[in-house]
């Protein structure tokens, strides 16, 4: 390990210990209007869990199931907390959910609560009449004062205050087995419905001490969170290590402001998916281009190669400068990210870092570190995680299976489909990879994806997908394979392209759907000329419809399939 931890057992015994540590430090940043801002300190957002907590036990909601759903934003973050440290079990939903999905996971996660923000009212309350569900208690993160039997989740938390000054301490001094389910999470599914992950405190603390003994980020550092909360990589990468550090964290206004926040808060530390830094450096060279400058600025990152990333941070200051100057660290995480993205950035002295992991495995798996990184893989295993390939074929590649403290209790109330995936401890994981000589994991793509061909070679969809995205004009691309015949092992290659008219119309001088077609064939075949033959894509569909995707942006292929 590279570097002393805080050893905690549970979230709560982590924020107590934090809270001596870090007390008086920043830990919320949060816009009030425009170039206004109130900042909460490490003590005060502590007292507001604490508050919120007292307040839950005493509406009679001990050990009771409580569901979060809502924008980024500091009150989801109170609210997981409050109910997590001392209250009962979690349940943070997806905020992107049509209403009759919430309504089926409401039902299946038997909760007797829920926090939700101002956008969600409408359905909630519908919900909430149902005779399927057990909904007893509506918390706004929006109001002030109780009203029409919705509570106010400030209310909750001044009538907390007063409950602990009056010296309630069932909250402060509630019990956590960090062995039991205390976080219930869906699956976001992009092969099948989705499953209840029962996830520990131990679960989470352990993967939060193994990032932090690896990753050089502290309580000097600025947090911007931007993928949602209730996916488990910005629940614990974001929300729960910031607090374990003592950093402070800001909230994204949405994916059109990133750069502009990365700015305004002085970040100095975000997660990304590899779609925002893909389209960052997109921007960056088509700027550069239009500037005239690419070619110089092209050759002096070839030049600067073996230089430090302090030294090339002096030399690149006006790149450091678009994401505020002060970045110090950015994670991609939830997909592959393109290698050519990932050297730019290092060529730019930014650190980009790929990571990995899964719902099931608290998430974190592997990360590369400033220190520790092989361009294409994921870095290393985390310290406390065992990995190995399983059923490897002749290069090496099997499917990834992985061991440590962080793996799941098991798929709530489904036996059958924990068995599938723990086996003696392990976690096999349904991504298929490679481990090199070194420890680096390089991950090829998931297993149920795989597209096999008559002669038996395998494609990778993923792999495809990334060299038709850099065509310019394609916004997304999904490959599939099409049986070409009555043999159902005639496998050909296909795509369907998402375009954007006006880059076309402004790349190309082309409008109609019929001359983008053209175009887009054409560059088709050049990507099939510097694949093996095998690989070709022999057939194009077009669209401008988005792909339907998942909360964290993973094409769902099932569903696209079906409406191909």
């Amino acid at each position: 390990m590279k570097k002393d931890i805080l050893e905690v057992t549970d979230l709560k015994d982590m924020l107590n210990k934090t809270r001596e540590l870090y007390g008086e430090r920043p830990g919320y940043k949060v816009k009030i209007g425009k170039g206004q801002y109130e900042t909460y300190t490490h003590n005060e957002i502590r007292d507001m869990i604490n508050y919120l907590g007292t307040a839950l036990i005493s509406l009679g909601l001990k050990d009771k199931r409580i569901a979060v759903i809502g924008e980024n934003r500091y009150e989801w973050e109170l609210a997981y907390l409050s109910v997590a440290c001392g209250t009962g079990i979690v349940v943070p939903l997806d905020k992107s959910l049509p209403a009759n999905e919430l309504e089926e996971l409401i039902e299946r996660s038997e909760v007797e609560a829920i926090f939700y923000s101002k956008k969600y009212e409408e359905v909630i309350k519908l919900i909430r009449y149902s005779d399927k569900n057990k909904l007893k208690h509506l918390i706004s993160m929006d109001t002030d004062v109780h009203d029409e039997g919705i509570y106010s989740e400030k209310e909750l938390i001044e009538k907390g205050k007063g409950l602990v000054a009056a010296g309630n301490r069932e909250f402060l001094d509630a019990k956590i087995d960090p062995e039991e389910m205390q976080i219930m999470l869906f699956t976001s599914g992009t092969t099948s419905k989705s499953k209840v992950v029962a996830l520990s405190h131990k679960n989470l603390v352990s993967n939060l001490m193994d990032f932090a003994s690896v990753l050089d980020i502290n309580s000097t550092d600025r947090i911007l969170s931007f993928l949602p909360l209730h996916h488990v990589f910005e629940c614990t990468v974001g929300m729960l290590y910031s607090l374990y550090i003592g950093a402070e964290r800001a909230f994204c206004d949405g994916i059109r402001h990133i750069v502009e926040n990365l700015n305004e808060y002085k970040t100095t530390f975000a997660s990304f998916v590899p779609a925002i830094y893909e389209s960052m450096y997109k921007t960056i060279m088509k700027t550069l281009e239009k500037e005239g400058k690419l070619e110089a600025v092209q050759k002096l990152m070839e030049e600067c190669k073996d230089k430090t990333m302090a030294e090339k941070k002096e030399i690149f200051k006006d790149i450091h400068n678009i994401f505020g100057g002060e970045v110090r660290l950015f994670v991609s995480g939830a997909a592959a990210l393109d290698p050519e993205v990932e050297n730019a950035f290092r060529a730019w002295g930014i650190n980009l870092c790929q990571g990995y992991g899964l719902t099931e495995t608290s998430p974190v798996i592997g990360v590369e570190t400033d220190e520790n990184f092989r361009v294409g893989s994921i870095g290393k295993a985390l310290p406390h995680i065992e990995a190995k390939i399983e059923d490897a074929n002749e290069e090496g590649m099997g499917e990834l299976v992985v061991k440590g403290p962080n793996i799941m209790l098991g798929y709530y109330e489904d036996e059958e489909a924990t068995k599938e995936v723990l086996k003696d401890g392990w976690f096999y994981t349904g991504d298929l990879a490679k481990i090199d000589e070194d420890g680096y994991i390089f991950i090829c793509g998931r297993k149920k994806s795989v597209i096999v061909l008559k002669n038996g070679k395998n494609i990778f969809p993923e792999e495809m997908e990334n060299l038709v995205n850099k065509i310019e004009g394609v916004k997304e691309s999904f490959i599939f394979g099409k049986q070409q015949s009555d043999d159902k092992e005639d496998i050909k290659i296909n795509v369907k392209i998402i375009f954007d008219r006006e880059i076309m119309k402004e790349a190309y001088k082309v409008e109609t759907d019929d001359e983008i077609y053209k175009v887009l064939a054409d560059k088709i075949k050049e990507v099939n000329r510097i694949m093996p033959k095998y690989k070709a894509i022999r057939g194009i569909i077009i669209s401008e419809e988005p792909l339907i995707k998942t909360t964290t942006n993973k094409i769902k292929r099932q569903a696209n399939l079906e409406l191909i």
